[in-house]
C-alpha cells in the first residue's frame, strides 16, 4: 500500500498561522512552506510557524527557500538571473539558503529547497565549477545541521542534475521533482526523468503543464489533468521506486481559481494514491 501523503504549498508571506490553517482547511496532512523575503527567515518566525503546525497536526516537509533578487522566468534573462548560477548574487544567495537551513532546524524541518538555475550542460562552461562550489558550500552547512538540501527540477534536464550530484558528492542532497517544470522548461518527459533521478527524489511538486510553443517563453501551466503530465503513469512509476514522501499540489495563480484548482487536485491526486 503507497504511503504517500498530500499536501500543498503554504507561502510564508502569508503569515505563519494563516497559511497553516489554510492547509489545515484543506484537509491536508502535509506542506511545504515556501519563502521569498529573507527577512521572514527569523527566530521568531520559525517559533510562530513551528507552533501553527502543531496546532493544525500538519507537518512541514521542507523549506522553500526563495533567494532574493530579480528573476525573470523565461528563456531569455532567466539564465542570467534564476538560482546560484549567476556570479554576480551567488555568494549572497548561498548565504540565504544557510539561513534557511538555519530556520528549518528551528523549526524542525529536515529539509530547505531552491532552484540551482540554468546550470551549464558544457562542462568547460566557466560558470560550471563556481556552482558545484557553491553547492557543496550549501550543502555542506546543511549535513553539518542534520538537514538535506533538495534542488528542484527546472531549468536543467536530468542528466545535468545527475551530473552535479555527482561532482558535488554529498549524501543529503536530493530532488525535489516538479514534473510540469520539466515540460514547461522543455528539459524533459517527467515519466522519463524517473530512470535518471529515481533515487534522488525526496520531494513531488502535484504540478501540471505543457511544453514551450515559443523559443523565448515557458510552456503554460496547467490545472492538475488538464495538461501533459501522465499522473497516472507518474505515482505508479513512484510507487515501484519505493517513494513515500509528499505530493505537494503547486498552482501558481491567485485567487478563487487557484482554490477551486487545488480541491480539484486533491480529488484527482486522492484516486491515485
Amino acid at each position: 500500500m503507497s504511503t504517500m501523503r498530500l499536501g500543498v504549498m503554504a507561502p510564508l508571506e502569508k503569515g505563519p498561522e494563516a497559511t497553516i490553517k489554510e492547509v489545515h482547511d484543506f484537509g491536508l496532512p502535509t506542506c511545504q512552506v515556501s519563502c521569498w523575503e529573507r527577512n521572514l527567515l527569523n527566530d521568531e518566525m520559525a517559533d510562530r510557524l513551528a507552533a501553527a503546525a502543531q496546532e493544525h497536526d500538519v507537518e512541514i516537509t521542507t523549506i522553500w527557500t526563495g533567494m532574493e533578487g530579480p528573476h525573470i522566468w523565461d528563456f531569455e534573462q532567466g539564465p542570467v538571473l534564476i538560482g546560484l548560477v549567476p556570479p554576480a548574487t551567488q555568494a549572497e544567495r548561498v548565504a540565504t539558503l544557510k539561513q534557511g537551513a538555519d530556520f528549518a532546524v528551528r523549526v524542525g524541518v529536515p529539509s530547505i529547497t531552491t532552484h540551482a538555475g540554468f546550470i551549464p550542460e558544457n562542462l568547460t562552461d566557466p560558470l560550471y565549477p563556481p556552482l558545484i562550489t557553491a553547492l557543496r558550500e550549501a550543502g555542506t552547512y546543511c549535513a553539518e545541521r542534520g538537514i538535506s538540501l533538495w534542488l528542484e527540477t527546472g531549468q536543467e534536464t536530468p542528466v545535468v542534475l545527475l551530473r552535479v550530484f555527482e561532482d558535488v558528492g554529498l549524501d543529503n542532497l536530493g530532488v525535489n521533482l516538479d514534473p510540469a517544470n520539466l515540460l514547461m522548461y522543455g528539459k524533459a518527459n517527467p515519466v522519463d526523468a524517473l530512470d535518471l533521478l529515481g533515487k534522488f527524489i525526496r520531494g513531488v511538486h502535484a504540478k501540471d503543464g505543457e511544453y514551450p510553443t515559443a523559443g523565448r517563453v515557458l510552456g503554460v501551466e496547467k490545472p492538475l489533468g488538464e495538461g501533459r503530465v501522465n499522473f497516472p503513469v507518474l505515482i505508479a512509476k513512484l510507487k515501484a521506486l519505493g517513494y513515500s514522501g509528499a505530493l505537494t499540489i503547486e498552482r501558481e495563480i491567485t485567487g478563487p481559481q487557484q482554490i477551486k484548482d487545488i480541491q480539484h487536485a486533491i480529488a484527482f491526486l486522492s484516486k491515485l494514491i
